[in-house]
């Protein structure tokens, strides 16, 4: 409640520039959302607002540039996009019945996609280049009678970038 109450103070009066650290550290879900909402709502009537978190994803969501800081030291800066394309490609990542069919799998997918899975039992990631690869690589597997229980595209997180971009500086 006490942090609610000091979001509630500083942002009542709607300043120009608001400086936030670490906003919605302590707060549940529900509240964490609120929060969200009322900082897209101030920069949409006109307020700048400087963000510190080391919540990637709430940087994600809700900045317009990302500065990555470690030890004191600017990094990178850029966009979330940016920063998150120079990290990589997506991944698709498929979910098989049985450690069997995952090993029936891993040829097809390999060969369709031009690149090494990695695997673990039953669920197999593999960095994905373009998403119109999708279409025929399930194609082939159904050809085969592979089935999937679940297939997700992941895209590369500003947690990725933060690891990426800081290896060896720890």
């Amino acid at each position: 409640m006490r942090r609610r109450l000091d979001l509630a103070i500083s942002l009542i009066t709607r300043p120009a520039i608001i400086f936030l650290d670490e906003p919605t550290t302590g707060l549940d879900p529900r509240t964490r959302k609120q929060m969200w909402t009322t900082i897209r709502e101030l920069v949409a009537s006109g307020s700048t607002i400087m963000l510190t978190t080391q919540y990637l994803d709430e940087a994600d969501q809700l900045a317009d540039r990302v500065a990555v800081i470690d030890h004191g030291k600017l990094i990178k800066i850029g966009s979330p996009s940016e920063l998150k394309k120079q990290v990589g490609n997506s991944s698709l990542c498929l979910t098989f019945a049985t450690d069997e069919t995952t090993h029936k799998a891993i040829p097809i997918i390999e060969q369709q996609l031009r690149t090494t899975a990695t695997t673990d039992h039953t669920s197999l990631s593999v960095p994905l280049k373009n998403t119109s690869e999708i279409t025929s690589l399930l194609d082939k597997l159904q050809a085969k009678n592979i089935a999937i229980t679940s297939i997700n595209v992941e895209e590369p997180t500003l947690d990725d970038v933060f690891m990426q971009l800081t290896v060896g500086t720890n």
